[in-house]
């Protein structure tokens, strides 16, 4: 089109038509891909969505779009009753009737040429003379001559026999609006899907069966790229406009365009000084909350509203082109949504699922202020004893801004008169011994002093549940030992089960520790995420033994000491006290994958922004 028009080869009328690069066939990978033949392509021209919502999948007579999820434009024009919209359809490929026969009382008229283009102009040469407000006309000489090559003499003709036909159209209407200036017609000129340089259709979905075009009698703000020729990579190409744009357009014109709290379609009308491009969504990596991206270009002005089926649910500064939302359900399985964008008088919406998997964090403290605070509120952390409160807020979290906040520094040289010190956490059901959680992650932020001057000798106890005065006892522990050495450590009162030298620490630096044990499986793994020694990892098989005496002593979890509170008491000089930094503590009732783990550490974020 784009080369019959510089070329003069189209009636004058068609040479002043915008004309610009636009792609279909969805996103490929994604929830809309579909197949670019004639029955999906052009169930998208009728309805502004892909193949989730018009259900159109091949190109046979069974075909049908789904009423229901996607209304087509005759259906939209015929809502606005006060209008009295007149709608017709004149379609030569035989195919597409059939499209429609699930949507009744939307069309005054329908006609089916049957392969014979004069019909199509005839038939809507007179409609417009009727007074029509919406008709769709379909040709299909060029896509019946396109076998022969798409620089064979017939495949030219036929091109150029259907730029006059249309030219006929356009005389029809200036003549109309000549006679009644009020008149407002807008004329978009399409394909259902682009061709091969050989005149097919391929199943692989090259960029030349995706590239299609728009060409329209008025300026649109939204119609980026006008004049400019077909991209050469699917990147560039979709930064065009898209075949699902067309149906809002032409609603937005009739008045017809739905609110954006009722806005399914997957493009946007392009009268909009506003463009959303490119919305696409994804899930998390703890699959637990779906991530949406989109483009903004021209009028970024304005705030940006997400909605979830119809429902606002977040309202962003001007200029955000992220969200993620999380999901929230009572059970895991597929869910699916519908989401929608809305920015500068432009919506798009797309259908997203997610294999949802609850999350199971079942205690949080962000451990941002003191006294510190379950968000779940079904466990405490407090001091051992309360005359040996060893605990305070430093100010050098690990987060990056926005989210950097304070830390809970546990400080063993604050003890009682007897030499208790530390923090225990107690949980209402103990992840260790209830028999419903068959396995269990403990995840926290963990700094130590500059020197690592803990891990001398017998060690440090950065977390336990039990007596560590030996590896041996009952219980689970993490320990601190030479050269800023973690211990990932379990014992049944007579053996233990331990994963030594593979996890160090950079002394004075943040770091994310995680012991996660399989009870089911009868496994211990550790993980240590250091900026500076990257990521350890190692397991350890457990015995039946194990695994019954994870329990410990049944008091809880202590930070920086073990369950008795008196480890550095009993330790004297072989253990010192000192000052361990933790952040953000958590406890999941499943054992967190290594990718998840890794989330975590990356994220920059606390868990209260990444987890429902």
């Amino acid at each position: 089109m784009r080369e019959a028009i510089a070329q003069k080869k189209v009636p004058a009328a068609l040479q002043s038509l915008q004309l610009a690069p636009a792609w279909t066939g969805g996103t490929d990978g994604a929830l809309s891909e579909q197949p670019v033949t004639d029955g999906p392509g052009w169930a998208t021209l009728l309805t502004g969505t892909w193949v989730p919502r018009h259900a159109v999948r091949a190109d046979t007579v069974d075909q049908r779009i789904d009423a229901k999820l996607a209304p087509s434009v005759f259906a939209f024009a015929k809502q606005k009753k006060d209008a009295g919209y007149l709608t017709a359809s004149v379609t030569a490929n035989t195919l597409y009737p059939n499209l429609l026969l699930a949507e009744t009382g939307t069309l005054d008229t329908a006609v089916d040429c049957a392969g014979a283009d004069a019909c199509v102009t005839a038939n809507t040469t007179r409609l417009i003379g009727a007074g029509y407000d919406l008709l769709v006309a379909q040709y299909s000489a060029p896509a019946a001559a396109a076998s022969n090559g798409l620089r064979s003499d017939s495949y030219q003709r036929a091109v150029s026999d259907t730029a006059a036909a249309v030219g006929q159209l356009l005389a029809r209407i200036a003549q109309r609006t000549a006679n009644d200036a009020k008149e407002d017609w807008l004329v978009i000129l399409t394909t259902g899907h682009g061709l091969d340089a050989f005149g097919g259709v391929t199943s692989l979905k090259d960029i030349d069966n995706k590239t299609v075009f728009i060409a329209s009698n008025k300026t649109l703000p939204a119609l980026p790229a006008v004049g400019a020729a077909s991209p050469a990579d699917d990147n560039a190409l979709r930064q065009s406009a898209a075949a699902t744009d067309i149906a809002p357009t032409v609603l937005r014109h009739l008045g017809a365009l739905p609110a954006t709290a009722a806005y399914n379609f997957n493009g946007q009308a392009l009268q909009a000084t506003t463009a959303v491009q490119q919305l696409a969504a994804r899930t998390s990596a703890d699959r637990s909350s779906i991530e949406l991206s989109w483009t903004l270009a021209g009028d970024l002005g304005g705030p940006v509203q997400v909605l979830r089926d119809g429902k606002p649910i977040a309202t962003l500064p001007a200029g955000a082109t992220r969200y993620t939302d999380p999901v929230k359900a009572a059970a895991d399985g597929l869910y699916a949504f519908q989401y929608t964008v809305a920015a500068g008088g432009a919506s798009v919406s797309l259908a997203a699922q997610i294999a949802y998997v609850k999350v199971g964090l079942i205690n949080l403290f962000p451990l941002d202020a003191l006294p510190a605070l379950d968000v779940n509120a079904t466990a405490t952390l407090a001091p051992i004893t309360a005359d040996a409160d060893g605990g305070s807020l430093v100010a050098d979290d690990n987060f990056q801004p926005p989210y950097r906040a304070q830390a809970l520094r546990v400080d063993s040289r604050i003890k009682n008169a007897v030499g208790k010190a530390g923090y225990l956490l107690q949980q209402s059901r103990d992840v260790t011994t209830a028999p419903k959680v068959t396995a269990f992650t403990l995840g926290f932020w963990l700094r130590t002093d500059a020197t690592c001057s803990q891990g001398v000798n017998n060690g440090g106890s950065v977390i336990a549940n039990k007596n560590y005065d030996t590896g041996n006892n009952a219980g689970l522990a993490i320990g601190l030992f030479g050269n800023c050495e973690l211990r990932f450590n379990t014992g049944t009162g007579s053996g233990r089960g331990e994963i030594r030298g593979r996890h160090f620490l950079s002394a004075g630096r943040w770091a994310y520790i995680a012991m996660v044990i399989d009870k089911a499986g009868k496994n211990m793994n550790g993980y240590v995420f250091d900026p500076v020694k990257g990521t350890q990892t190692g397991s350890v098989a457990l015995s039946n033994a194990l695994v019954a005496a994870l329990g410990g002593l049944g008091k809880g979890i202590a930070l920086n000491e073990d369950a008795t509170g008196l480890y550095y008491q009993r330790a004297s000089a072989d253990s010192p006290r000192g000052a361990m930094d933790f952040n953000d503590f958590a406890i999941w009732n499943r054992a967190l994958t290594a990718e998840e783990l890794a989330a975590i550490y990356t994220s920059g974020q606390p868990l209260s922004a990444l987890a429902p």
